[in-house]
């Protein structure tokens, strides 16, 4: 499905604030951010993932749609993702993890992004965790283009990771198995 709306901009300006869509900002002392582009109902789940990830220690942005509605109606693809806010905080950032929802009733997590070094280190820790996941350098979920908001911190160059619709329902619904896919993630970094 395609986006309904071209950049940020247009969507402010079509959107209200706090009725269609909400901001999450927690920026911390780290040069770490966690990051949920298409949370809320875009992509339900990631919000929940992402604050997971970042617990206490690493900076939070979730951009988040608030009514139940067709996917594409605030989702801005990862490479015209140009909030100002999640943009400045990933200024200030040495690595980003973007968490993505995909669809699909398997299990399974797809690591992508510009950062091998950071993509390589979740995967294996996902592995050894007991999740099914696969990096992927190509195709439209591998989040290898520049622009792309994983891409954007001082180092140019991020991680994106796409959780299936089937497994991000487990992960809302079972606390000790979301900390274990949180704690994975985090002794990557």
């Amino acid at each position: 499905m395609a986006d309904k709306y071209r950049n940020f901009d247009a969507l402010c300006k079509a959107e209200r604030n706090g009725v269609d869509y909400h901001i999450c900002l927690i920026r911390r002392i780290s040069s770490v951010a966690v990051i949920a582009p298409h949370g809320g109902f875009i992509e339900p789940g990631t919000s929940e993932i992402a604050a997971a990830v970042a617990g206490d220690d690493y900076n939070l942005y979730c951009f988040e749609g608030l009514r139940d509605r067709p996917h594409g109606d605030l989702h801005i693809t990862s490479h015209r993702f140009d909030e100002p806010q999640c943009v400045g905080l990933l200024r200030d950032c040495q690595k980003v993890i973007a968490v993505h929802g995909r669809a699909g009733t398997d299990r399974r997590i797809e690591v992508g992004g510009l950062d091998a070094e950071l993509r390589d280190a979740i995967h294996a820790n996902l592995v050894s965790a007991e999740f099914e996941s696969e990096i992927v350098d190509a195709g439209e979920l591998a989040g290898r283009h520049s622009l792309n908001i994983c891409n954007r911190s001082v180092r140019k160059m991020g991680c994106q990771v796409e959780v299936s619709k089937a497994l991000r329902a487990l992960l809302t619904s079972d606390g000790s198995l979301l900390n274990r896919f949180s704690q994975a993630i985090r002794l990557a970094l």
